[in-house]
């Protein structure tokens, strides 16, 4: 083109795209150049109206307490004044994010409340539970005025938008153009993470007071919803935690070991349990105002990283919800980096794979959640602090955060709240987008099982644990899954489905998180490191068969929505004159909930299978004689069996199987002073199926010689570390630490355990008195890492840790079959069962000590199955040249035997641990590699093919049960708790079923064999 004729063409492009710019700069509310002063207002508006005073202390204080004027930007370097409506200050008594001063919720919601009396813009809310503590928890509306006052018909707008079967295209859009935009900020899931709650009551004021064009259009189209504190119950015991070091600035102040009353970090790992009430209430608020943002405010990572994430994405979601996420990231960027805000980046942490996190209450159905990491993490101190490898420039940060920098709590409320006004500014301006892209994903969703489908998911009503399926479809229903029951039976093409079977439709506007909970998945290994767990198939792992149904027909079936959860009703069946009652044991987690209720009621455990007419019953069922139980029996089984949905068969004829009494164990489940974090999903477990325990600390093992007299059964859930750091404890260096209530830490007297000094562990003491329990005929379980106790300070032999050097195994869901079915642990299951495994252990299990030998299955070492050479994987190499060896004679070895070196057996047999006493595989992985992933990631499989999963390690009179899965896995793997259930309440008779050894030959010694 030539140079001269295109002159004019290019100034008119010029021309349009600066009034482009000076359009869009209108629109946000932003003025052209970077960092223009608070006080510069429209001209129209300042001829008509005077600027808006400024609270002159409260700026003041901002800008001294920022460390440097970059972590300030014109959105926050000033706080207005207002001579109707409460500035923090006035009722806190100081400024948000004074130094050394953080904010307990008491003080929070007296604000908010403060706040909702002096204007109309701001209103309060309860959410629907209490925490597990009993404190509330608040939801903060704030709006324009005319927005406040038709909250419920913004609502019924975005609750029509989210379920398009009951809007048309034409309805949808006139509903997009009244309706207004929800934003949801949500501050401190995590208790550490001071920063959010401290800033939110900011926001809270500055959205309700300011007039400044920017936060009118934000209060004119957009209705900011505000989560104080999530985790209420940590958020009380960090502020006390922090108050404690500054009490004591000459003392170790305790680390935050209880966050909620059963779960630390981890409960923003609980999107797919919803065992907390956090993540209940979250979920409920979700579905009574369907916001088009969910954003969850947390601390980590310098100075600034707004989510988008690593990949790989979720596959269920609308690949509009990651279009979002990158949108809003990078207008987030856009705007600080501008401003010359240093260290606002994205991508390069978290992957957004798993569904497990709270925000998913939203990018589950339709929105979009996200979140913010700032730099945080030292409560309310200001100091200078090393960034580390964050403040290195790389393709996603070309402005990284600096080396080095002196950070303080009120530049963390700087960086959030600059950040999150401008993305609730851009929803403002673009409302419309937003909230058409939820309508469109929710249209999307309905679209499913014609389009990518599958049609449908079936729970086949014959399930053999129908507790159980009737609970996982009430998580559903919790989560806005519509579930369907069919009244008669049914087929879709050539398969069966009784009367009863639940039906999940994917032509329903939440379709997408029911297929990704039930759905498999596949995280190939080449991938970016997996950031949490990779696998989570929910038919799996509670043991729920479930059918994915591609065929469309099955959406024709006739069915029944429920409007109410679903309840299994029990009954006792049968004659009324009986000798006594039998029940199949099917490993439904009220079974051991039946077992507490009756206490007093003496139950057998059948060790074998039987049949009673054409009722197969398993092993392990419970057998209940009328002769030697109390006379109302049959009423206190009846009221029990029809309330936890088991059946009771009367019989005139109890079955002819050998039988032991099953007990009803007194139960410790144990922690330490250094970290609560795994064994909290055990306790709720055990409180939500009312299963009596006692919650003790590593102390008491350590201080209790004679064990066995108060308990029966002692669960030792993981805990980080080896068994050195673990057996010792804090080391025991300065003055005491303590964990207790006091003047300064009020709300520690609501923790689950205290302690005058957290130092310590169990100590040698410990493991020696742990032993003698042992022996004396307790029952000790190890999870995961901590069976490196006993293996490891010699209380068991036979067993060994493996460490795994091909492996990876993250967070998946595997095949394992049953080794032992004759074992207690296994009564009630199947041949095989999914099971929750996370890398580690790798048991080696052999009849000498310390595991020589494997016998645990699983080919090879580092290198593989076998090493290189000719050949293929079974056919073997051949050395060239030499000598060959032929084929080895084959040998005759014992049972229990196999795989002992044959130097052993002829030199030192004395090694061999006796028949009796041998570790018992109970339940051991997939011995095919092929066949051993069921849902997540795996590579190296031959280091975990064939591994044992549980072992039973007889010691003395008792036993220890080692489990290399975990079977209480964040209220995910209900199709696990049986098998701890199993070894308790079996815990004296663990022995039944096990072969009896042959007899040993007897030889006479020969002198060489004497010397």
């Amino acid at each position: 083109m030539n140079p001269r004729s295109s002159f004019p063409l290019r100034l008119a492009c010029a021309l349009v795209a600066a009034c482009a710019m000076l359009t869009a700069s209108t629109a946000t509310g932003r003025a052209a150049l970077p960092n223009p002063a608070p006080q510069r207002r429209n001209k129209a508006r300042a001829a008509s109206t005077a600027p808006q005073r400024n609270n002159d202390d409260y700026t003041a204080k901002i800008k001294e307490y920022t460390t440097e004027k970059y972590f300030l930007t014109e959105l926050v370097d000033h706080l207005p004044a207002s001579d109707k409506v409460p500035s923090p200050d006035k009722v806190l008594g100081y400024v948000v994010g004074t130094p050394n001063k953080l904010t307990h919720t008491a003080e929070m919601y007296k604000y908010y409340r403060e706040l909702e009396k002096a204007t109309p813009r701001v209103r309060v809310f309860t959410a629907p539970e209490r925490s597990e503590e009993g404190r509330e928890q608040l939801l903060v509306v704030v709006s324009d005025e005319a927005n406040i006052a038709k909250l419920d018909r913004y609502k019924e707008i975005t609750a029509r938008l989210a379920d398009p079967r009951k809007t048309t295209d034409s309805e949808a859009q006139q509903l997009i153009g009244e309706g207004k935009a929800i934003y949801w900020a949500s501050g401190s899931i995590h208790s550490p993470e001071t920063g959010s709650p401290e800033m939110l009551m900011e926001l809270a004021y500055r959205l309700a007071v300011e007039d400044s064009p920017f936060i009118e259009a934000i209060r004119k189209n957009v209705i900011v919803m505000i989560t104080p504190a999530l985790e209420v119950d940590g958020r009380d015991r960090a502020v006390d935690q922090y108050n404690y070091r500054k009490a004591n600035p000459n003392k170790q102040a305790p680390p935050l070991l209880y966050w909620g009353k059963y779960v630390a970090h981890d409960n923003n790992r609980d999107g797919l349990g919803m065992a907390l009430a956090l993540s209940r209430n979250q979920m409920k608020t979700f579905l009574e105002y369907h916001p088009a943002i969910l954003h969850d405010l947390h601390e980590s990572v310098p100075f600034l990283y707004t989510s988008t994430g690593t990949g790989p994405y979720n596959a269920w979601l609308d690949p509009l919800v990651v279009d979002e996420w990158h949108v809003l990231a990078y207008h987030e960027i856009e705007e600080m980096t501008k401003r010359g805000v240093p260290g606002v980046w994205t991508h390069g942490f978290y992957d957004g794979w798993a569904p497990n996190y709270m925000f998913y209450v939203a990018n589950g159905h339709n929105s979009i959640g996200r979140f913010y990491e700032t730099f945080g993490g030292q409560g309310a101190d200001t100091s200078v602090r090393n960034v580390g490898p964050q403040s290195q420039r790389d393709w996603f940060r070309p402005n990284p955060p600096l080396p080095w920098v002196k950070w303080s709590i009120r530049n963390n409320i700087n960086m959030q709240q600059s950040a999150i006004l401008f993305a609730i500014n851009y929803v403002a301006n673009q409302k419309d987008r937003f909230l058409n892209n939820f309508y469109i994903k929710s249209k999307r969703s309905i679209l499913k099982a014609s389009n990518e489908g599958p049609a449908a998911w079936i729970i086949p009503g014959d399930s053999p644990r129908p507790v159980e399926a009737a609970d996982t479809v009430n998580l559903l229903r919790l989560m806005g899954v519509e579930v369907h029951t069919t009244p008669k039976e049914f087929s879709v093409k050539d398969q069966k489905y009784p009367a009863g079977s639940y039906i999940v439709r994917m032509d329903q506007p939440y379709s997408r998180m029911a297929d990704m909970l039930f759905d498999t998945q596949y995280y190939n290994v080449n991938d970016p490191r997996p950031y949490d767990d990779t696998g989570w198939t929910l038919g799996a792992l509670r043991n729920v068969k479930t059918v994915r149904v591609t065929e469309k027909s099955v959406l024709d079936t006739p069915m029944v929505l429920l409007t109410s959860d679903a309840k299994v009703m029990g009954r006792v069946a049968g004659s009324a004159s009986t000798a006594g009652f039998v029940i199949n044991h099917n490993t439904d987690n009220t079974l051991a909930t039946l077992r507490y209720r009756l206490k007093d009621v003496k139950i057998g455990a059948a060790e074998d299978s039987f049949k009673i007419g054409d009722q197969q019953f398993n092993t392990g069922s419970f057998i209940i004689k009328t002769d030697g139980n109390a006379a109302d029996l049959r009423q206190k089984l009846d009221a029990a069996v029809t309330e936890l949905g088991l059946t009771a068969l009367a019989v005139d004829k109890l079955p002819d199987v050998k039988t032991h009494e099953l007990a009803v164990p007194r139960i410790a489940i144990l922690h330490t002073w250094t970290n609560t974090q795994n064994e909290g999903w055990f306790r709720i477990e055990f409180d939500r199926l009312k299963i009596p325990y006692l919650y003790i600390s590593d102390h008491e093992i350590r201080d209790t010689l004679n064990l066995r007299d108060k308990y029966d059964v002692i669960i030792f859930p993981p805990v980080g570390g080896s068994a050195q750091t673990i057996v010792n404890g804090t080391p025991k260096r300065g003055d005491p630490i303590p964990w207790k209530q006091s003047e300064v830490t009020p709300n520690f007297a609501s923790s689950p355990d205290q302690t005058d000094d957290m130092r310590g562990g169990m100590e040698l003491r410990g493991v020696m008195n742990l032993q003698k329990f042992i022996e004396d005929g307790g029952l000790f379980v190890t999870i995961s890492n901590i069976s490196q106790i006993p293996i490891d300070y010699g209380i068991t032999t036979g067993v060994s840790i493996q460490e795994g050097r091909q492996l990876q195994a993250r967070g998946s869901v595997y095949s394992a079959t049953f080794a032992d079915r004759k074992s207690p642990i296994a009564y009630g299951y199947g041949d095989s069962l999914p099971v929750y495994f996370n890398q580690a252990p790798l048991f080696n299990v052999s009849a000498i000590p310390g595991g020589f030998g494997g016998g645990g299955g699983g080919g090879g070492g580092a290198a593989g199955p076998r090493p290189s050479g000719r050949g293929t994987l079974t056919d073997p190499d051949i050395v060239q040249s030499m000598p060959q060896a032929g084929t080895r004679p084959a040998q005759q070895t014992r049972p229990g035997e196999e795989g002992i070196p044959e130097e052993i057996r002829q030199f030192a047999p004395q090694l061999i641990v006796p028949p009796s006493m041998r570790p018992r595989v109970v339940l051991r992985f997939n011995s095919s590699e092929k066949d051993l992933l069921i849902s997540g990631m795996l590579a190296g499989g031959s280091e975990l093919a064939g591994k044992a999963a549980v072992v039973d390690v007889p010691v003395g009179k008792g036993h220890v049960v080692m489990f290399a899965n975990n079977p209480m896995w964040r209220h995910q793997t209900q199709g696990s708790f049986f098998l701890l259930f199993n070894a308790a309440l079996n815990y004296n008779n663990l022995g039944a079923g096990r072969p009896e050894p042959p007899a040993r030959p007897q030889q006479a010694a020969t002198g060489d064999d004497q010397e």
